[in-house]
C-alpha cells in the first residue's frame, strides 16, 4: 500500500520537476544579440564624443521573469592599430538603447562592439560595427545658433550706441537721484565744517561691487577736493585701502589740489566684520560726519551703519547690489542706488562716450530680450488655450502650436535653425 502511494506521488511530481528543469535550462541560455548597432559623431562638439545606438535584444522584455537581459557591455578599440583589443568602456542597463562615449580623441577611427549580458553572466554573440567611426572637431555648434543670434544682437546694439556717442550724438540717460545728491551732501558738510565718510563695503577688491564703489569714490573725492572738505575712507581690506588711496590721489590731482590730499585719511581697520563696523560706528558717533556714503557689498552691518549715520544727522547715500540689504538702506538712508543704478554710476558720472554707449546698448538689448519674452509667453499661452478646443483625433498642429513647438525645441532647445 505504501509503495503504491509513493509511486502515485512520484507520477504527480514528475511534470513539475520537468517544468522547473526546463526553466533552469532556459534561464541559463545566453540572451539574443542586439541589432542595428550604429555609431554617429556628436554634432557641434570638440571631437571628443561618439553616440552609439542599437535595437534592444529580443530577449530584453519587461515581462520576462527572471530577466534574461541584465545589461549591455560596450567595448572599443582603435581601428588603425592592429595590436589593440576591445576594451570595456561602459555597461548601460537593460531597456537602454543609447550610449555616449565621451573619451574619444579627435581624428582617431574607432570600432565598437556590443554584447547583451544575462543571468549567470552569460553573454550574447558580440555585434561589431561594419566600419570605424571618427570623432571630428567642429568649429561651430549649430545647436546653439539661436544663442549666437541673441549675442550678436546685443553686442551689435552696444557697438552701434558707442559709435553714436563717439560721433557726438547726445544720449539721454535718466537722472539718478543718489548721484545727483553727491554735490549737495558734500556742500552741506563743507558749510557745517564736518567731514565726509565713505565706506566701500566689506569685500575685497576682486568683488565687482567694491570696484563699482571705488568708481563712485573717485567722483566723491573730486567733489570734496573742489569744496575743500575732509574725506575719510575706512577700509576692511588692505588692497581696497591701496586702491582707494590711488583713486583719491588721482581725483585730487585732477581737481588741481594735490597738496590737500592726505593718505592718512584712507586707512585700514580690520578684516573682521563686526570689529570693522564697531570702529566705523564709533568714529561716526565721535566725529559726527555731515555726509555718509555706503558704496559696495554689505551684509548684516548695513543697518548698523545706516542707523548710526541717521542718529548723527548725516545725509546718507547708499548703493549696493545685495538684495537682502537694500531694504535697510532704503529705510534708513536719504538716497539709495538700487542694483543696476549702482553699476551704471561710472558711466553716469564720467559722461565718457564709450561708457555711455555701452550703457545704452545694454539697455537696448534688455529691451529686446523683454519683448521676446513677452511674445514667447503670449504664443505659449494662446497655443495652450487653442489646444483645448482641438479634437483628440485631429493630429494636424495649428500655427500657434507649431510656433510654440519651435520655441521649445529650436530656440530654447537644441534644434537650432532647423
Amino acid at each position: 500500500m505504501q509503495y503504491r502511494i509513493f509511486k502515485l506521488a512520484l507520477i504527480l511530481l514528475l511534470p513539475l520537476v520537468s517544468v522547473s528543469g526546463l526553466a533552469v535550462i532556459r534561464a541559463a541560455e545566453p540572451p539574443a544579440s542586439p541589432a542595428d548597432f550604429r555609431a554617429e559623431d556628436v554634432p557641434g562638439d570638440a571631437g571628443t564624443a561618439i553616440d552609439l545606438f542599437w535595437t534592444l535584444s529580443p530577449d530584453d522584455q519587461p515581462d520576462l521573469k527572471p530577466r534574461k537581459v541584465l545589461r549591455y557591455v560596450i567595448s572599443r578599440k582603435e581601428a588603425d592599430n592592429e595590436e589593440s583589443k576591445f576594451e570595456n568602456i561602459g555597461e548601460p542597463t537593460y531597456r537602454v538603447n543609447t550610449f555616449r562615449d565621451s573619451n574619444c580623441e579627435a581624428g582617431t577611427p574607432y570600432l565598437y562592439q556590443i554584447e547583451a549580458v544575462g543571468q549567470e553572466s552569460l553573454t550574447s554573440k558580440p555585434v561589431v560595427l561594419n566600419e570605424p567611426v571618427i570623432a571630428s572637431l567642429q568649429w561651430f555648434n549649430l545647436q546653439r545658433s539661436w544663442f549666437a543670434v541673441f549675442v550678436v544682437l546685443i553686442c551689435g546694439s552696444v557697438i552701434v550706441f558707442i559709435r553714436l556717442a563717439r560721433s557726438g550724438k547726445k544720449l539721454k540717460v535718466r537722472k539718478i537721484a543718489g548721484l545727483e545728491a553727491i554735490n549737495d551732501a558734500v556742500g552741506r558738510a563743507t558749510e557745517m565744517g564736518r567731514s565726509c565718510l565713505f565706506v566701500p563695503g566689506i569685500q575685497d577688491i576682486n568683488d565687482i561691487q567694491t570696484v563699482a564703489g571705488i568708481t563712485i569714490l573717485a567722483q566723491v573725492a573730486e567733489t570734496t577736493a573742489d569744496y575743500r572738505a575732509q574725506l575719510e575712507v575706512p577700509t576692511s581690506r588692505s588692497l581696497v585701502m591701496t586702491t582707494a588711496r590711488d583713486t583719491v590721489e588721482a581725483a585730487y590731482l585732477s581737481a588741481g589740489r594735490p597738496d590737500e590730499y592726505n593718505e592718512d585719511d584712507i586707512y585700514y581697520i580690520t578684516d573682521e566684520q563686526f570689529g570693522y563696523v564697531a570702529s566705523v560706528t564709533g568714529k561716526m558717533v565721535r566725529d559726527k560726519p555731515a555726509a555718509c556714503f555706503y558704496m559696495g557689498a554689505f551684509y548684516a552691518e548695513s543697518l548698523i551703519l545706516a542707523e548710526t549715520g541717521n542718529s548723527v544727522g548725516a545725509i546718507q547715500v547708499a548703493g549696493t547690489a545685495m538684495p537682502t540689504q537694500l531694504p535697510f538702506f532704503v529705510a534708513a538712508c536719504d538716497f539709495t542706488l538700487i542694483g543696476e543704478e549702482f553699476f551704471a554710476a561710472s558711466a553716469y558720472l564720467s559722461g565718457e562716450p564709450q561708457q555711455l554707449g555701452s550703457l545704452k546698448g545694454q539697455d537696448f538689448g534688455k529691451l529686446i530680450g523683454g519683448l521676446l519674452l513677452i511674445a514667447g509667453c503670449l504664443i505659449m499661452t494662446l497655443s495652450s488655450i487653442q489646444s483645448r478646443g482641438v479634437a483628440p483625433d485631429n493630429q494636424e498642429p495649428t500655427y500657434l502650436q507649431s510656433a510654440s513647438n519651435y520655441i521649445i525645441e529650436n530656440i530654447l532647445g537644441k534644434g537650432g535653425f532647423k
